[in-house]
């Protein structure tokens, strides 16, 4: 199965240069409508519904204390074409919007409301946001 850092240098690849705030945002698109339309993840890790949305841990340990990102030396001749098909699909729809503009996006989806339950909008929290709310939301 891949991971988040493959698909994270696809993006890359595909974008350039870009702050860690929107590929942890457009990681997150990736994966929920992934989710939503096959059925099954198109990486291994979990994603977490921080106060500032989505964020996947293992991508943000790696990139932690940089504003912007080149590469983070994932492999993506793991890709199918496939995936690169729909990852370049997702990049169309969300690669134009700035990493606030994903933020309070992603503050909409019902997914990231429901793993943030019980929490004030600026608390702290690493819940996980459950594939199955992902794959319901995106279906």
């Amino acid at each position: 199965m891949n991971s988040v850092f493959d698909i994270a240098e696809f993006i890359l690849g595909e974008l350039g240069e870009i702050t860690t705030w929107k590929l942890q945002k457009l990681i997150y698109y990736c994966q929920a409508h992934y989710l939503g339309e096959k059925g099954k993840p198109l990486f291994k890790e979990e994603i977490e519904a921080w106060a500032n949305g989505p964020v996947c841990r293992p991508l943000y340990d790696k990139h932690r204390g940089l504003f912007t990102i080149k590469t983070i030396g994932g492999h993506t001749d793991k890709l199918l074409d496939s995936e690169k098909t729909f990852i370049r699909l997702i990049l169309e729809k969300y690669g134009a919007y700035s990493g606030d503009e994903l933020r309070d996006l992603t503050h909409t989806d019902e997914s990231w409301t429901k793993a943030r339950e019980g929490l004030t909008p600026a608390e702290r929290g690493d819940h996980v946001i459950q594939h199955k709310d992902m794959a319901a939301e995106y279906s």
